[in-house]
């Protein structure tokens, strides 16, 4: 279980010793399943080698001081193994320096990288990052408990990269079974706010990565709940969590009926985070929360169905997102609404072609019970929209497999009518490693949902274009308010490839999380979003 400091005093602290230390304090107070506790026995350290204009390898500025320290032994090791050492490469020297066990150096590719607008990614701090993470894992593999990882010139993204790889889910496996997750720590670098908010970052995700990979039966809409009490309250955010009751007193009656299928009653969660003056209008992120989604009487493929206890990503993400908002002290409110339910197949489960009034009053047709993303999300922007009158509505959903097929794990699909959100969420995505791809909103999908007969909006809708429609869909639900839908289908799964070293094969990814923290950063410090860019 991942741990952050309390929000306070966030310049006073210096490096990551003191970082360590309070996630110590708060295992000791009965937090009994932190790996990173074990006394590091080993240590290990990454440095870059960047490729030079004949693709001779030189050597970075923290790497070169390290091999000045062993009078060039490094540098005759990187020059006959120079081959090696291409960007994404990395290399572990062992017996090289008495105080590390082992030397990682990662290939960083050409100093000259930067922004691709072809591939809509900054290919210099994804460099780093990966070069992080591959650094990282290596040293890991060989029983290393602590790591310090050289800044690259970008400390945030390089704490990113190496965070992310060396987090392991493993709560389910015997204690004396589980791999060691290494401390790190920053070397030869100044900014160690940069390199403590790419922790912060990664430990969210982290954090989304745990909720979203728990099985189904330890993650059921109450257990997710309390977990949320659980990361959120020591934190100072409030947590109400709402039963089946209340739910029917809203008369959210499309959330009801999606749920109605399981013994695992609904949940309604708000999470309210107070961080900007008490008359600013809160920024609402809404996340789908279906801890098991089986596809209702429309049952998924057998095949299917293991990775879909992960169809609460979205709500996981939300969770993970405010936290590290909190950790941040970043001046803005936000409210986190996640609407929590299972959708299983039984006697009382929708059936295909019932009818059922939403909190708005507008009749849906469900025509498909796998899509009973739309049902719940439909519901919880009305609700958003009445009781909390936000600034802006962005929503997080694993909604449509559609857009794995377009996209496989390599973007989340956005839908917006505001061009300023998509284009501070664009900007986000590019910082982060973690892209986004906009998508049509356009009258063309709305009709294909709203054009019948009997009944005002079709859960499934006519033809082709699955995620448009299910945009359209969901616009439904929206009255004059900027408001953008992210579909998550493909990234917030399991990773299926090795293109991101940080993310390990078949486990959960917990994206977007990075980009959402930091497209509020970026709402939060408009300056600050500037320089970023530059």
């Amino acid at each position: 279980m991942s741990y952050f400091r309390p929000i306070s005093n966030f310049k006073k602290i210096n490096g990551h010793a003191v970082y360590k230390k309070i996630i110590r304090k708060l295992c000791d107070a009965g937090a009994d399943k932190c790996p990173t506790l074990k006394t590091p026995e080993k240590k290990g350290i990454i440095l870059g080698v960047y490729e030079g204009c004949n693709r001779d390898p030189v050597l970075s500025p923290a790497c070169s001081k390290f091999n000045d320290k062993l009078n060039g032994k490094l540098g005759d090791l990187i020059a006959v193994h120079g081959s090696l050492f291409e960007r994404g490469q990395c290399r572990v020297f062992n017996n090289l320096a008495n105080e590390f066990w082992g030397v990682a150096v990662v290939g960083l590719g050409p100093k000259t990288l930067g922004y691709n607008d072809v591939e809509a990614i900054d290919e210099a701090r994804e460099a780093v990052r990966a070069g992080a993470a591959m650094g990282a894992r290596k040293l890991q593999e060989q029983g290393i408990g602590h790591i310090l990882v050289e800044g690259f010139g970008a400390p945030e993204h390089a704490a990113e990269g190496s965070a992310l790889a060396v987090w392991k889910y493993q709560e389910n496996k015997a204690r004396q079974k589980w791999i060691i997750v290494p401390t790190l720590e920053l070397h030869d670098d100044t900014d160690h706010d940069a390199w403590q908010r790419g922790l912060f970052k990664a430990e969210a995700q982290n954090l989304a990565r745990r909720l979203s990979d728990t099985p189904a039966n330890q993650m059921t809409p109450t257990a997710f709940a309390q977990q949320a009490v659980n990361v959120l309250c020591p934190c100072g955010i409030k947590v109400e969590v709402h039963d089946k009751d209340w739910i029917e007193s809203k008369k959210l009656n499309a959330l009801l009926t999606a749920a109605r299928g399981s013994c695992e009653p609904p949940v309604f969660i708000e999470m309210t985070y107070c961080g900007g003056p008490s008359d600013q209008k809160p920024i609402c992120l809404v996340g789908k929360g279906v801890t098991f989604d089986s596809g209702g009487i429309c049952i998924k493929t057998a095949e299917d169905l293991k990775k879909y206890r992960a169809d609460m990503t979205g709500a996981a993400t939300v969770v993970a997102v405010i936290r590290a908002a909190s950790a941040l002290s970043l001046p803005l409110n936000i409210i986190g609404i996640a609407p929590m339910a299972e959708n299983m197949p039984s006697g009382m489960a929708v059936k295909p072609g019932d009818i059922v009034f939403a909190a708005n009053g507008k009749s849906i047709a469900v025509e498909h019970t796998d899509h009973e993303g739309q049902l719940i999300l439909a519901d919880t922007l009305v609700y958003t929209q009445l009781y909390h009158k936000p600034r802006m509505i962005i929503d997080i959903a694993s909604i449509s497999t559609g857009i794995r097929d377009c996209f496989g794990t390599c973007a989340a699909g956005v839908f917006s009518n505001n061009e300023q959100i998509w284009q501070q969420l664009s900007k986000a995505s590019v910082i982060t490693g973690d892209r986004v791809w906009r998508l049509p909103l356009w009258e063309y999908f709305r009709h294909k949902v709203t054009d019948f007969e009997s009944h005002d909006v079709n859960n499934l809708g006519k033809g082709d274009g699955e995620p448009c429609m299910a945009a359209g869909f969901l616009s439904e639900f929206i009255e004059c308010m900027d408001w953008a839908h992210i579909d998550v289908s493909g990234v917030g799964k399991n990773s299926v490839n090795d293109l991101y070293p940080y993310y390990p094969l078949h486990r959960m990814t917990g994206r977007p999380t990075r980009t959402l923290i930091q497209f509020l950063y970026q709402m939060a410090c408009p300056q600050e979003r500037d320089r970023e860019l530059k």
